[in-house]
């Protein structure tokens, strides 16, 4: 998913002074989807501001990896039916190359809270569609600043609705550590759990569709209490860079659907770094998730 720079995707810079590099390895031993306690404050850490957030950015902020740690990268499995996610981080696409290097399917930034929409959001959206690549829109949760049903209904009035034409996939609430403070955004589990509920009927409601959860392990059993109350509704969406055969999941979840196995992949079409994903099945089944048969 910066060191006060300038807004460009983390991961380009190819600088890497001997402590900072000995501390990314250390912490390159630990997961995304395992809890790994922050070090001191460091100049070199992951910053955002608001509405520049992008899936997994609240791992590196609250496990304090530095901007650098993009260029060391982790074994991945690049078999199977492979994916991305983007935001305008990555800058201009070009989708047909995208496609043509095997990649099938793509979630995108849409939106944050109530009041940001991704600005690639609208030349990613039907251009990745153009080039045939079965793609969806996801939110960046802020569940410190309003409602679930209030960013629900963000989210599918700002590119987030769906419809059955065998190239769109549901909607993803990227619920994940906060990167702008606290890391479950101040609220209790109860009131969590009340949150993402709100979620997932007011979108339902809008599009017919369950939403996808993209969160990791330590996320969601901390700030969630273990829930168990989504999966029977919600397919997961597990982040957990790893060079594993399979993720950490959740408490409460059978199985995962896609797993973010790393942030620091490479695609031909995409400039820098990007996040990878694997679908756990076949393109059948993923065409079963996007037309919702």
């Amino acid at each position: 998913m910066f060191a006060f720079r300038s807004l460009r995707r983390p991961g380009r810079r190819t600088a890497l002074a001997a402590g900072v590099l000995g501390a990314a390895l250390t912490l390159l031993a630990g997961t995304a989807g395992s809890s790994v306690a922050a070090p001191p404050p460091d100049p070199d850490r992951v910053r955002v501001t608001p509405g520049q957030a992008y899936m997994g950015v609240g791992i590196k902020v609250h496990q304090g990896l530095p901007a650098a740690r993009d260029s060391l990268g982790v074994l991945a499995p690049t078999d199977g039916v492979q994916g991305i996610d983007v935001s305008h981080w990555q800058g201009a696409i070009n989708w047909t190359s995208v496609r043509n290097a095997g990649i099938q399917f793509a979630w995108i930034k849409a939106t944050e809270g109530t009041s940001y929409k991704d600005s690639r959001f609208n030349t990613n959206y039907p251009a990745a569609h153009a080039a045939g690549v079965i793609r969806g829109a996801y939110h960046f949760a802020r569940p410190d600043v309003s409602s679930g049903a209030v960013q629900a209904n963000y989210f599918a009035s700002n590119g987030g609705a769906w419809s059955r034409d065998n190239l769109t996939l549901p909607g993803v609430l990227d619920i994940e550590h906060n990167p702008y403070g606290a890391m479950c955004y101040g609220l209790s589990t109860t009131q969590m759990r009340n949150w993402i509920n709100d979620f997932y009927n007011t979108y339902k409601a809008r599009t017919t569709r369950d939403v996808v959860i993209y969160t990791t392990a330590s996320w969601w059993n901390t700030c969630t209490g273990n829930w168990t109350g989504m999966s029977a509704k919600s397919p997961l969406w597990v982040a957990h860079w790893t060079s594993a055969s399979s993720p950490t999941i959740p408490a409460g979840f059978p199985t995962w659907t896609v797993w973010q196995y790393t942030s620091t992949g490479s695609v031909s079409g995409v400039s820098g770094n990007v996040d990878r994903n694997k679908f756990n099945g076949s393109r059948d089944r993923l065409l079963a998730l996007a037309n919702n048969t």
